[in-house]
């Protein structure tokens, strides 16, 4: 038997996991001379490289003295932490990078938790060494303590540290003693993270992970944990519910580098992946065709937010995507569920409304940038909090967040937070930032990212994770700020633009499509107002000297999905086609919207 050690790597958003695997397969030599893959070289779809972050876990396999090691990259951001806690079940071990200057952020403290309640042994990376004022020790120190405020065992308080630079190749057991390779921390791995005990009996494999090739269908994934995989073989799947369907193996594959090699038979221990396989979800078991025995399954955490998902009726409809029905959106959304643990999609009243549940806006947005981009049409409503009723007691979702901004604006900071009804828990200095830390409503987390960057100059760093459910806090202030409605359909005219700009800030620029009910502006004060872009200057024979300044025109503001969302109020939709994003209300006509406020 290969000796095989598996590892999941483990931290906050952008403290370096996917540059440490980049880096890893690159000292192992998984590519020939001729092939420089670039860097990032797993965040292969568009939107993970755009935004900078994984969003799904990744495997990838390298060999060192003589040891297969499959390394897990796994997502950093709160919102995917569904992902994280299935492929922590594969690993034997984690390793946790911690950035040495920032310090354990919140979303390494929730990664970690669940890493230690698996039993997990725990190696710690100190990365980005090479950071302005960064306090390497200090952050050994922080990261033992946080370990011990979360309980860990006397044998997982003992981990091992490297200190390096993924982004300049090197790791050293001493920060102040740079190396050339990452040596060290490899050696770190083999030495500590143990191997899986090998227990008798049948077959066993948890289902964690599922990939989708169009040619062999669904790919279940997971690690073999006890009995034997051959091709071909009968096996049992167990469900969920304890229900056993009977079904065969087609293929195995095993993970070499960043691509499968297929085998015949696959090693207690291995990460494998199994082809022709029918009807299996995540969270079943592989188990003995005659004596089949469950594993247990896989708790997730629930989803907190919901948006309703309806097909795009705006009078621009179809002219950019190619499924624009509610059985297209339907199909897709469907098709999502079967990878997406944590999310729910419920139907409602209406044959072409669909509600759809997930763990917070931005795991909502991806779902929406990808559908966009695959050719979809849709519109989307105001996104909600989930409120569950607990002991006759109406609760919301409770979120823990950290602010990482200049000093000068914190003062700022902290009265936005505390108008949302957000509580603070603790305040930091570090060198000339603030590190605050706050409970928050999820309902107050919705549009505060804007109003954050805006009042901090771009500088805040804002972070969040679910905590619990608590007690509904009570009203928390909406947008301030009206809408500014097009009247009319037709071409945005600068001329217009030009005579309105005191009435407000403009989405739109000249010379842009737009239809009546469109939300093209943002009025300078609290209620909505209805105008008219689409007028020309009248060619009259009278001059006046002065009246033919040229027209200068502010910019328009150009939202991302993140941030429309989180901007529009509860009458309207953001419209989401292939090349547009556009606000609009939910009725179009002002008649319609004004006899609706009458009722």
């Amino acid at each position: 038997m290969a000796k095989i050690k598996n590892i999941a790597i483990i931290a906050h958003v952008d403290h370096g996991k996917t540059t440490l695997v980049d880096k890893i397969m690159y000292f192992c030599d998984t590519f020939r001379e001729s092939e420089n893959t670039g860097d990032l070289i797993l965040d292969n779809n568009d939107l993970e490289r755009e935004r900078g972050i994984t969003i799904t876990s990744k495997n990838i396999a390298v060999t060192y003295k003589d040891t297969k090691i499959n390394v897990i990259d796994t997502p950093g951001h709160a919102d995917f932490g569904g992902e994280v806690e299935r492929v922590l079940n594969m690993a034997d071990g984690v390793l946790l990078l911690v950035d040495a200057f920032e310090g354990p952020m919140p979303q390494t403290r929730f990664v970690l938790q669940k890493a230690l309640d698996l039993g997990l042994k725990p190696c710690v990376v100190v990365n980005k060494v090479d950071k302005e004022n960064c306090t390497p020790d200090e952050v050994h120190e922080a990261v033992f303590d946080l370990m011990f405020e979360l309980g860990a065992e006397e044998w997982q308080l003992d981990f091992p540290v490297v200190y390096g630079s993924a982004k300049n190749n090197w790791m050293s057991t001493d920060w102040k003693k740079p190396t050339d390779s990452l040596e060290p921390l490899l050696d770190m791995v083999i030495e500590h993270i143990p191997s899986m005990k090998v227990e008798e009996g049948t077959t066993q494999m948890l289902i964690t992970s599922l990939d989708y090739s169009s040619f062999t269908g669904r790919i279940a994934i997971g690690r073999l944990q006890r009995g034997v995989l051959k091709t071909g073989m009968n096996i049992s799947l167990v469900k969920r519910d304890g229900k056993i369907v009977k079904s065969k193996i087609k293929e195995l594959h095993v993970f070499e580098g960043v691509g499968r090699r297929k085998v015949e038979e696959v090693q207690v221990g291995d990460i494998c992946a199994l082809v022709g396989l029918d009807g299996f979800d995540i969270g079943d078991t592989i188990a003995d065709y005659e004596n089949p025995e469950g594993l247990e399954s896989i708790a997730i955490d629930e989803p907190t937010m919901s948006m309703l998902f309806t097909i795009n009726d705006s009078p621009f409809f179809g002219k950019d995507g190619k499924y624009v029905t509610s059985r297209h959106i339907k199909d897709r959304l469907t098709k999502e569920l079967e990878k997406n643990l944590a999310l729910r999609v419920n139907e409602t009243d209406s044959a072409d409304k669909f509600m759809v549940f997930g763990r917070g806006v931005l795991h909502l947005s991806v779902l929406i940038e990808t559908m966009r981009r695959e050719g979809y049409e849709l519109q989307i409503g105001q996104p909600q909090v989930i409120i569950k009723e607990i002991d006759g007691v109406k609760c919301e979702p409770v979120e823990e967040m950290t602010i990482d901004l200049p000093e000068s604006v914190s003062g700022k900071a902290i009265e936005m937070v505390t108008m949302r009804k957000g509580e603070m828990l603790s305040m930091e200095a570090k060198a000339d930032r603030m590190v605050c830390e706050f409970l928050i409503p999820s309902r107050g987390i919705i549009g505060l990212r804007n109003q954050l960057l805006t009042a901090t100059a771009g500088e805040a760093i804002m972070t969040h994770r679910f905590k619990e459910y608590q007690p509904v806090k009570g009203g928390i202030p909406e947008r301030q700020n009206g809408s500014l409605v097009s009247m009319e359909k037709g071409q945005a005219i600068p001329y217009s633009i030009d005579k309105l700009q005191d009435r407000g800030k403009f989405f739109i620029d000249p010379g842009e499509d737009i239809y009546e009910g469109q939300v093209i502006g943002e009025n300078s004060r609290g209620d909505d107002m209805t105008v008219n872009v689409t007028k020309t200057k009248k060619m009259s024979n009278v001059r006046s000297s002065g009246a033919d300044d040229k027209a200068r025109i502010v910019p328009a503001i150009k939202f991302s999905l993140e941030e429309a969302l989180e901007y529009i109020q509860k009458d309207e939709y953001v419209e989401v086609t292939p090349n547009h994003i556009r606000l609009r209300k939910i009725l179009l006509t002002e008649v319609e919207r004004k006899r609706n406020k009458s009722i």
